[in-house]
């Protein structure tokens, strides 16, 4: 377990970047990513990150926090390296794997034993810090910036390719999440095609219009009363049509072809606990919904409906996690 202060730092109010600033960041390095350094060499600042925590420990798990122009307090992320990647000289495909809502980037390590699920495997996995933000820049916030996108997507991902030694390629690069980091994977992969050749939703939502637009109720009053302040993602009363559907993997379908999808959802969340049976009866409609459309499109796609509710299913992760490891490119 590697030394993480139990609460985030506060930093000083930044910059906002919004809207078409941070989709154009977002693809400014997809074509010229620093060389990977030396085994041996530390961690530095780059893409808009400032190293102002960490613990590089030799192990495999590594903890790094950001000073940022995208987020008002100071982000981390563990990355979790593959056994031997200190003295290997090797190459390693990247699982970038995203937290739920209320949850941060030791969620998949202090609860879910991520390093031992993940033992003998030669992939490198990034686990950051998103809160309750929708993996999105949102339309408002109160609390200062909290471009979570711009973040993860034009930041974090061309740091981790600066800075350990990935394949910085489409098939060196999967994305899987939990909850709300199960729709993030989705989003992830449908607006930045060219990033992802294997993305996995483990009870994320897959549908955000269905139902009168649930799951964007959701988000924005979630958003609001834990990441934003009051602010919300999409906006409200009046959503920002435009964001919705680019953020809609049923509206996205096209998005996902020669990709690898996989999906996984619940049948029988608890009835008497209104948050499982609520989240999961929805996950499970969304994501029948997005299969039905995949199939209609002729993209394929694995799929798993499974007794239970909202919770990550560790024996489906490690069937996942062999199904990312055959599409990706090996390590080497």
């Amino acid at each position: 377990m590697d030394n993480v202060p139990a609460t985030r730092r506060p930093v000083s109010r930044r910059r906002l970047l919004t809207g078409a600033a941070g989709v154009a960041a977002a693809g400014a390095f997809a074509g010229a990513l620093a060389a990977p350094l030396p085994a041996s060499a530390a961690a530095r600042d780059g893409h808009g990150l400032r190293i102002v925590g960490r613990n590089e420990n030799g192990g495999r798990l590594q903890y790094y926090r950001f000073a940022t122009d995208a987020i008002e307090w100071d982000p981390a992320v563990n990355v979790l390296l593959p056994d031997g990647y200190h003295t290997s000289g090797k190459r390693y495909p990247v699982l970038y794997l995203l937290h739920g809502g209320a949850a941060d980037f030791r969620t998949f390590h202090m609860q879910d034993n991520i390093i031992n699920l993940t033992a003998g495997r030669e992939i490198i996995v990034v686990m950051p810090d998103a809160s309750t933000g929708w993996y999105s820049n949102p339309v408002s916030s109160n609390t200062g910036p909290r471009n979570w996108e711009t973040f993860h997507i034009a930041q974090l991902l061309p740091w981790i390719e600066s800075n350990f030694r990935t394949f910085p390629e489409y098939n060196g690069r999967a994305v899987a999440g939990f909850s709300m980091g199960g729709f993030g994977a989705l989003k992830y992969t449908a607006k930045y095609y060219g990033h992802f050749c294997s993305v996995s939703s483990h009870s994320g939502p897959a549908s955000l219009r269905r139902d009168f637009g649930l799951v964007v109720h959701w988000a924005n009053t979630t958003s609001a009363a834990m990441d934003l302040g009051g602010g919300t993602v999409y906006g409200a009363p009046l959503w920002d049509e435009a964001r919705v559907t680019a953020d809609n993997p049923v509206q996205r379908i096209e998005s996902y072809r020669n990709k690898r999808i996989f999906l996984v959802a619940g049948t029988s969340p608890d009835p008497i606990n209104w948050f499982d049976y609520v989240n999961e009866t929805q996950v499970l409609a969304g994501q029948r919904e997005f299969r039905a459309a995949l199939g209609r499109a002729g993209i394929p796609h694995e799929w798993r409906e499974l007794p239970g509710g909202h919770f990550f299913r560790h024996d489906i992760f490690v069937q996942d996690l062999n199904g990312m490891l055959g599409r990706l490119r090996r390590a080497g």
